[in-house]
């Protein structure tokens, strides 16, 4: 018997990705990316930490961007399917590496360095959506979930490399140093994406305007399952952010080991859900993969006690789970039409990463109460308590067929 699309070799598929014109471009570019956001971020939060002694400004140091991606998410992202989107990724990217090297700066005072974190965090909230919304253009829908496990599981391998550089650029050039190189990397994001990426027009015509962007987030959010699914995505994975941004106070000596072992949980997700699970059991195994993104996280509860081999695996097992996440914007997807599938993912990477900074406030403030380990332990019981209260509203929003998916209205 034949296998369908869906089912067909994996290997094919992977082939067929990188044949496909403009998605090694955008592959390498986001690849550089997220290195640069690794480094830069490991680099900044060490700098804060040794500054300080906060675990709640440390935490806030590498997770403090999301935060201001609210504030984008409700007046930039309009713009998502209205402005070219090779232009808007340069003009991105390069905003990122001038911010980040001034971050750098020596003397730089706290409260400037956390400003810049905000405007890169509102700049940040439109790159997302004309990124995803670029891939949806460059690839066809069926092939939309592999490209972005590959994009997913690229971004592990970065995650694993730039934390593993990051420890050694500490060590070698300082936190200062480090984002020196993270700006650097964010410079050759920006290059690959200009000369990689052809000129696109626009997605979608008409004014870019704060109440267009207000407007088609009310329209997104009204629909029942598109809301339970935006839930989905951004709350129960923000609380486990939570619990990572607290790796630098929970153990400053391994906390690049324990990201990295996030990072090495999240490829391996990745890896098999893009490459072994075929379409018709993936709509089974979301909520199970949140119930396993969380539940790792409560071996914390013992403190500190707990031996740096059993911490490094709780993580990686955890972090497997962030695999639902591509479930639920396969999902997410088919429910959006064309015109909107810039902003429909944007919204969903600013609300995500908006909640991820909120909880890494959170963690940090629960951490300043307790520990860090409490705090961890506690974040994971509130994640775990999400995702059951969701289960079954998602369970009874059913995807739509792609024929009816396609005359779907924003």
């Amino acid at each position: 018997m034949p296998l369908s699309a869906s089912e067909a070799p994996a290997q094919a598929g992977y082939r067929d990705l990188f044949r496909t014109p403009e998605f090694t471009p955008l592959f390498l570019a986001g690849s550089a990316q997220t290195a640069a956001q690794t480094v830069a971020g490991l680099g900044l939060a060490t700098l804060v930490f040794r500054a300080t002694g906060s675990p709640l400004l440390s935490a806030l140091a590498m997770f403090g961007p999301s935060l201001a991606q609210l504030l984008g998410a409700t007046t930039l992202l309009s713009a998502a399917d209205r402005l070219p989107p090779r232009t808007a990724l340069t003009v991105v990217a390069a905003v990122f590496a001038a911010g980040t090297g001034l971050q750098a700066v020596p003397g730089l005072p706290l409260g400037a360095a956390f400003a810049l974190l905000a405007v890169l965090g509102v700049v940040g909230s439109l790159g997302g959506g004309v990124r995803y919304g670029l891939l949806g253009e460059i690839l066809p829908r069926e092939r939309y979930l592999l490209g972005r496990s590959v994009l997913n599981m690229a971004a592990g391998v970065c995650q694993i490399a730039g934390f593993a550089t990051g420890g050694v650029l500490l060590a070698v050039l300082s936190a200062r140093g480090t984002l020196l190189a993270g700006a650097a990397l964010y410079l050759l994001a920006g290059l690959l994406y200009r000369w990689g990426l052809t000129a696109r027009p626009p997605r979608a015509g008409g004014r870019i305007s704060a109440a267009q962007t207000w407007r088609t987030n009310v329209r997104l959010l009204a629909d029942r399952p598109r809301r339970l699914l935006y839930l989905a995505l951004w709350v129960p994975n923000g609380l486990i952010v939570g619990c990572e941004a607290l790796f630098v106070a929970y153990d400053p000596d391994r906390a690049g080991l324990l990201f990295a072992c996030a990072a090495a949980g999240m490829l391996a997700g990745d890896t098999v859900l893009g490459r072994f699970v075929p379409a018709r059991l993936r709509g089974r195994l979301a909520a199970p993969l949140q119930a396993l993104l969380a539940a790792p996280y409560l071996l914390f509860a013992l403190g500190t006690g707990l031996p740096a081999v059993a911490a490094g695996a709780a993580v990686a097992v955890s972090a497997v789970g962030y695999g639902a996440s591509l479930l639920y914007q396969e999902r997410l997807l088919a429910l959006v039409p064309d015109e909107s599938s810039g902003h429909a993912l944007g919204l969903h990477g600013s609300g995500m990463l908006a909640c991820q900074g909120l909880a890494a406030a959170l963690a940090g403030g629960l951490a300043q109460l307790t520990s860090p380990a409490t705090a961890m332990a506690l974040l994971a019981v509130a994640s775990l308590a999400v995702t059951a209260a969701l289960t079954a509203g998602l369970s009874s929003a059913a995807p739509p067929s792609p024929r009816t998916a396609r005359r779907r209205t924003a």
